[in-house]
Parts: structure tokens; sequence; C-alpha cells
């Protein structure tokens, strides 16, 4: 055997060559022995013999496919969105196992529907060749962030058109997989409650600027021990002047001190309540929103890492 030269074992068995062609027919050991008398032949039993051959015998160029075996490895991606408010920046989540070789990462986001990318970043930064026009000049990665496995997008002045199906795509030394999510896209804002006191009673006012679709309002009114109280609410909405979101303003009469009352505006995409307790000492206000269609995507692991493994050739022969 040559030195400093690297070796392969090959396992010889004598076998009629299958006519389908999965693996070309070679020549046996003993012929290949009487080209190459310095490639040892060592005999096993049952007439069976071990050869090993010297590097430069073997090329992957003409090795049969059978040998060549993809390695296929995945990551887990997760995607969490929040509904975006029109008008403002939104948040499209995804996150990935994370990846100290910033050069290997390969972020795409797409939209179903949309012919060009929504986002690619790639080797620590943007690539936007591909990225579609209505997104161009809307979009960022937090490629301060991407190190750590975050491959979240955010999108500014979202649009109503930006609702629908997205897809996270990453890509890394490790592997590849994807997450899927959907988007939704409205208006919601923090209501203001406040009391106005005027000759006829007290009135309470719920007001929220930018609501959409249209939601829904009811009030609910409890006194200091519990019991609920009769109410009756006047509600109406104005038209802004971009023409998709609308004011929200409700009024509540007939109020008495030493009771909690509450408005709530909610349509499919967020919740909101304004608190008003009453003591015939003090008024207190408290108001909240929150999401009520928060989606996740969890792991998509259909996408094999293109890496390949060489897998020590063993193949039958005819000897």
């Amino acid at each position: 055997m040559a030195q400093g030269s690297p070796q392969l074992l090959k396992s010889h068995v004598a076998r009629k060559q299958h006519s389908d062609g999965n693996c070309p027919r070679t020549q046996s050991p003993k012929a290949k022995h009487a080209e190459n008398p310095e490639d040892p032949v060592l005999p096993l039993t049952d007439g069976k013999s071990l050869q090993i051959w010297n590097w430069p015998d073997l090329s992957l160029h003409f090795m049969p496919p059978c040998l060549l075996l993809a390695g296929k490895r995945s990551i887990n991606v997760t995607a969490l969105t929040s509904p975006g408010n029109i008008g403002q920046s939104g948040l499209l989540g995804c996150t990935f196992e994370p990846d100290i070789w910033m050069g290997s990462i390969v972020i795409r986001w797409a939209k179903v529907g949309v012919a060009g990318l929504v986002h690619e970043f790639r080797g620590g930064k943007d690539h936007l060749q591909e990225q579609d026009v209505v997104f161009q000049g809307r979009t960022a990665i937090f490629a301060d962030q991407v190190i750590g496995g975050n491959a979240s997008l955010e999108l500014r002045d979202v649009q109503l058109s930006d609702a629908g199906t997205y897809r996270c795509s990453v890509t890394t030394s490790r592997g590849s997989g994807a997450a899927v999510l959907q988007y939704q896209t409205g208006a919601f804002s923090t209501p203001r409650v406040h009391v106005q006191t005027s000759s006829s009673g007290n009135t309470l006012h719920c007001e929220a600027p930018r609501w959409f679709p249209q939601p829904t309002v009811h009030w609910t009114a409890y006194s200091n021990t519990g019991k609920c109280l009769p109410h009756a609410a006047n509600t109406s909405y104005e038209l802004n002047s971009e023409n998709i979101t609308v004011k929200v303003v409700s009024f509540l009469g007939n109020i008495t001190a030493n009771a909690t009352y509450t408005c709530v505006i909610e349509n499919s995409i967020a919740k909101a309540t304004g608190n008003i307790k009453v003591t015939d000492f003090n008024i207190t206000t408290e108001t909240s929103l929150h999401m009520v269609n928060l989606n996740t995507e969890s792991v998509s692991s259909s996408l094999p890492a293109c890496h390949w493994m060489l897998l020590l050739p063993m193949c039958l022969l005819s000897i």
C-alpha cells in the first residue's frame, strides 16, 4: 500500500450485477488486481475477497450515484404575529435556532399572491433586488439580533392590503426551515374616558379615535357591593378623513357615586376597555388595549439543508 496517500476500504461480494442499472458494472477485484498488482487482495471465507484500493484509483466523478446520500437537516423556525395597525409600524415575528456564522444565515420573507419577495437578508446585509414594489422602503430586519435567532420583520406604514399569508424562511449552516403566519390588518386605539358635569347631571364619555372594522361598544355598571346597575348608552361612529377608519364616541348618563363603570370597544382584532371608578371624593380612570387574535405558527421542517455526506463506499460487485 502506498505511503502518505489516503485509502478507502471496498468490500466485494460475489453476486450477479442487477439489470436495473442502479450501480454501474465494475471490474471484479481479480481483474482490478491484474491491472494494479500493487493493490493487495485479502482472501476471505466463502470465496469472497477484500481489496484495498489506493485513493487515486477512485474519483467522485465516476462514483455510482448509489454511493452519495443526502444528509438532510432541518432547523426549528417559529412565527408569531399580532395584527397590524393601519398607518403605523407592525411586526411579523419569526425566530430560529441561533447560528454563530452570520455569513451563512439567509432570511427570506414572502407573501402569498405577491410576485416579488417581501424582504431578503443574507450575509449580514439586506438584498432587496427582488423585493416587490409594494414593500419598497417599508421593511427592515433587526440585523443586530439575527445572530441570536431573530428573523422578525418590521413593516412600516401598514396598509389594509398588507393582510395575508406570509412565509418566513431561514437557512443557516445548521440547516433550513420555515414557518407560515396569517397577518391581519385593521385599526384600533386606546379609549379616553372622562366625566363631563352639567346642570342635568354627570355623563361618562368614552372616545377612541381610530377603529376598523367598525367595533361594537357596550358598558357595564356595578355598585361597590357588586350589584349590576341599570344604564343606557348612546354610541356614534364618525368616518375619518382617510375614509377607512372610524372614530368611536359613546356616552353614558345618570351615573351615581360609589360605582365602577366600564366601556368596552371590540372588533375581530382588538379589545379596548376604559374603567371609571366614581366615589364621593374622587374619580379614577384606567384604560387598556389587548389583541384578541394573536397568531402563532410553529416549525416547518420541509426544507433540507444543502449539505451532502459522502459515505464510505460499499458496492456489490461480481467476481
